[in-house]
């Protein structure tokens, strides 16, 4: 029944991609872990190939449309891919098991991904929540803005190998604030960077090939690329941000559930 909820959640993720732009890749670490009993750390690099992929698909169609920037995409690429690389293959294999005990309570490596992950996830959801269209304008790239973009990026970079979630969410404002691009010029060339990011990031996991069920992440990759699709013929009838902060108010309730359920002792 996990297995089949799971899978079904898994749609799900690609559906959201389709239909409002992002926000699926914040449910695939809780899909992972709770629903198919995958260890959280594993299951980062299962999310990397799992977003990567469903990105990818979606960057596509974005470019199909031209609606991808790729000056925009090649600067924001460039240090966020180093940093998941740098992250995913030096930083997390040297974090210890078990960080510190109090009384019965030891915060684990794994406990402490999760926590990291939920507050992300709260990130996200506000973002979602609040987000609002922003009037289109004409920004000059200064120097200023090239480094805090350059910055970022790099930050982006990090969030998404340690959690193994896309990043859109931090994506999007800076190339609309910072670059100055139409929503759905962001939107697509978000995908871009994601499905870089997210799929450099797996490479920096060949160490882990031995323990990666490659059947399983192809079944539920598949899943949320057919998710893509039915949410694009969705969005023909529905209007994804009617959508987008409910969608940010469930990510809320999630975050909370990981809390507590990290917490619980």
């Amino acid at each position: 029944m996990e297995n089949f909820a799971g899978y079904m959640a898994s749609a799900l993720i690609g559906v959201s991609l389709g239909l409002i732009g992002g926000g699926g890749s914040i449910i695939t670490i809780p899909v992972l872990v709770y629903l198919f009993h995958i260890e959280p750390t594993l299951a980062t690099a299962y999310s990397l190939f799992i977003v990567g992929t469903t990105s990818m698909v979606g960057g596509i169609r974005s470019t199909l449309l031209k609606t991808v920037d790729y000056k925009s995409a090649l600067l924001f690429s460039l240090p966020s891919t180093l940093a998941v690389y740098l992250t995913r293959h030096f930083l997390l294999p040297h974090i210890p098991g078990n960080l510190f005990s109090l009384g019965t309570f030891t915060l684990t490596r794994d406990i402490t991904l999760m926590l990291f992950f939920s507050v992300i996830m709260v990130l996200a959801a506000i973002r979602m929540i609040r987000d609002k269209q922003r009037e289109e304008k004409e920004i000059v790239l200064s120097a200023r803005r090239f480094a805090i973009i350059l910055f970022q990026g790099g930050i982006v970079g990090i969030i998404t190998g340690i959690v193994g979630a896309g990043g859109g969410f931090l994506i999007i404002p800076a190339l609309v604030l910072l670059v100055g691009l139409p929503m759905k010029k962001a939107i697509g060339t978000s995908l871009i960077v994601i499905a870089v990011n997210s799929l450099v990031g797996f490479i920096g996991d060949m160490h882990l090939v031995h323990e990666i069920d490659f059947r399983l992440m192809i079944i539920l990759s598949v899943l949320a690329i057919m998710g893509v699709f039915a949410g694009m013929f969705l969005s023909r009838f529905i209007d994804g941000k009617n959508l987008k902060s409910g969608f940010g108010w469930f990510a809320l309730a999630m975050a909370v559930f990981i809390i507590v359920k990290e917490l619980a002792i």
